[in-house]
């Protein structure tokens, strides 16, 4: 009788060649509102200049949503190539159009679904009338976002690292070195400088704010609003600031 042998789950584990995980990377989204070639160009190489550090081989998704002309004869592959050579790197497409997510296609870009359309309002039957009753106060539940317990780091975050706090606010008792990345669906409060890039209500919850006792970061950003330091420099450069969302305005005042 064969003698049987137990597996080494150490062994089995390592012939596994790949897993599939979730994760959570911030995309700029690039808002293309009409395209002309020389004039598109000109533009995305002047914003270059002003912010060299964002333009390396940055992610981005191409959105039409809001594209005014006709979608269907956009030379989208022109289009990526310039985003190309001003290092953007395309990596999706956000739009309904059928011709033009099949050029998305054929350029290996993937298709991301398009932003919720408002319903109209829909006329209501009129209603009988009834006898009156007695007006009970009601408490609304906000439908927006359910916050979870803050997370608390005591330690510096070291370039390279990405922190993030899923569902709540992310509490920093240290700095944010360059190249570091934090990330929260709620708040962000950094008790040290602030020199790497720091993104608030990533799942677009506008009313997120950022907080930090020295601002010297590359890149803030709430809701996918951002700025970069070339535009941070101008005011508040290495100041106890707070960062946050107007009308899809991004605004850095005194933290007082």
């Amino acid at each position: 009788m064969p003698l049987l042998k137990s597996v080494d789950s150490k062994s089995s584990a390592a012939s596994v060649a790949f897993r599939l995980k979730g994760g959570l990377f911030p995309l700029t989204l690039l808002e293309i509102a009409h395209y002309n070639c020389a004039e598109f160009e000109q533009q995305l190489q002047s914003k270059a200049a002003e912010a060299p550090v964002f333009f390396q081989q940055t992610p981005v998704v191409l959105s039409f949503e809001e594209f005014n002309g006709d979608i269907g004869a956009l030379p989208l592959s022109e289009l990526v190539a310039i985003c190309k050579s001003h290092g953007l790197l395309p990596v999706a497409l956000r739009n309904s159009n059928t011709a033009l997510q099949a050029q998305a296609k054929l350029l290996d870009l993937a298709i991301m679904p398009v932003g919720r359309v408002k319903a109209a309002p829909e006329e209501q039957a009129p209603v009988a009338e009834e006898a009156p009753q007695t007006a009970v106060p009601v408490t609304e539940q906000p439908a927006e976002f359910s916050h979870s317990p803050s997370r608390i780091v005591t330690t510096p975050i070291r370039s390279g690292q990405q922190v993030y706090a899923p569902g709540g606010d992310l509490i920093i008792m240290a700095s944010v070195s360059a190249g570091a990345e934090v990330l929260a669906d709620g708040n962000i409060h950094i008790y040290g400088a602030l020199r790497g890039r720091a993104l608030a209500g990533v799942r677009g919850d506008t009313s997120a704010r950022i907080f930090c006792q020295s601002l010297e970061a590359e890149l803030v950003s709430i809701a996918g609003n951002f700025k970069v330091d070339e535009d941070l420099r101008n005011n508040h450069w290495k100041a106890a600031v707070q960062a946050s969302l107007d009308e899809q305005t991004l605004y850095i005042t005194p933290l007082v």
